[in-house]
């Protein structure tokens, strides 16, 4: 799904909520944006930077579980769904230290699909999904069982 106008508006939310979060708002965490149902998210490598000067691995943690979490509630508002998301498991393979910038890119995982998601949404007021979340060049890969549960 390219970025359409209420996708656009959605992520500025999305990023007003994450911009809130004082922990989030020190590391620098920004959406990058969302296209063919893979959201990005980034944030700098002086923010997150550890003793070695590579990218701190709490802080890979943090922006991939966000990226995740920013996909599943995105995808939910644009289904016109109101939903508190949270993650509720995940694992997490450090493969490289990382340099540069930190870039994830947050996709739904393979045997997952958003229709049967939404569906069970609608159907119980709450669903989970996985998404599977990898770090630019491989560095580091999330996969995370998120789940939502209805406002209200």
């Amino acid at each position: 799904m390219p970025e359409s106008s209420d996708s656009s508006l959605l992520l500025a939310r999305l990023q007003s909520t994450l911009d809130a979060m004082p922990p989030v708002a020190a590391m620098g965490i920004r959406i990058a944006g969302y296209d063919n149902g893979v959201l990005r998210m980034q944030a700098p490598l002086p923010a997150n930077v550890n003793d070695k000067g590579n990218a701190f691995g709490g802080s890979l943690a943090s922006v991939m579980t966000l990226a995740g979490w920013a996909l599943v509630s995105l995808r939910l508002a644009l289904a016109g769904y109101e939903a508190e998301v949270y993650v509720a498991d995940s694992s997490i393979r450090y493969r490289a230290p990382v340099y540069g910038d930190l870039l994830a890119a947050a996709r739904l995982a393979p045997e997952q699909d958003w229709d049967t998601f939404l569906a069970q949404f609608g159907k119980r007021g709450r669903a989970r999904t996985t998404v599977s979340v990898q770090m630019e060049g491989g560095a580091a890969e999330l996969e995370g069982r998120y789940v939502a549960l209805g406002k209200g």
